[in-house]
């Protein structure tokens, strides 16, 4: 049985105001508008409103904007994001990050007036870590997919604050050591 969990105990949608109260990330670097489907640490699915006004249609391509794909696998992460940080106990003090991109491949391009419905299934989940499989569809139809990989890291300003009281006492906080060792370590 699942423990309770404040954020996402019955909740089926996210709107864009409960997203930024999960994720760190803010404009121009905010990738998921909403979410529509949420299984507690099995699936979720998100969405993706993709106007002209992003910045990177800008220069990608001038007189073609295309979304970069790279942008399209960030928003797979980040709605991957959405469903796991809220697991996490100590979530104020930690940020996810990638560290690893397998089996990535685009298979239209992602324009402005397109819908990106962002389709996320974890495979794998340990405390610090997980893989998952997203797609990314627009009208029902592929456009990217990938297999990503992330892990917990400590937020800088968290270190700073544990590292505090620890270098009056010449040590570096445990929790935060560890961190840095299993992210050196891999």
């Amino acid at each position: 049985m699942d423990t309770p969990n404040p954020i996402l105990d019955g909740k089926q949608t996210l709107d864009i105001r409960e997203i930024m109260s999960i994720l760190p990330h803010r404009y121009p670097f905010l990738l998921i508008d909403r979410v529509v489907e949420i299984e507690r640490k099995k699936r979720i699915v998100a969405i993706k409103n993709v106007t002209m006004n992003e910045p990177f249609f800008q220069g990608h391509f001038p007189g073609m904007p295309v979304m970069p794909g790279v942008m399209v696998i960030e928003a797979i992460a980040q709605a991957g994001g959405t469903l796991l940080m809220p697991e996490v106990p100590d979530r104020d003090k930690l940020l996810i990050m990638f560290t690893s991109i397998e089996r990535a491949k685009f298979r239209r391009p992602v324009v402005p007036g397109d819908q990106l419905r962002i389709e996320i299934d974890v495979l794998n989940w340990k405390p610090r870590r997980a893989k998952m499989e997203g797609r990314a569809l627009v009208d029902g139809k592929l456009a990217c997919e990938a297999t990503v990989m992330c892990q917990l890291v400590p937020r800088p300003d968290a270190q700073a604050t544990e590292a505090a009281p620890a270098a009056e006492s010449g040590a570096e906080s445990a929790p935060a050591q560890e961190a840095i060792s299993t992210v050196s370590a891999e």
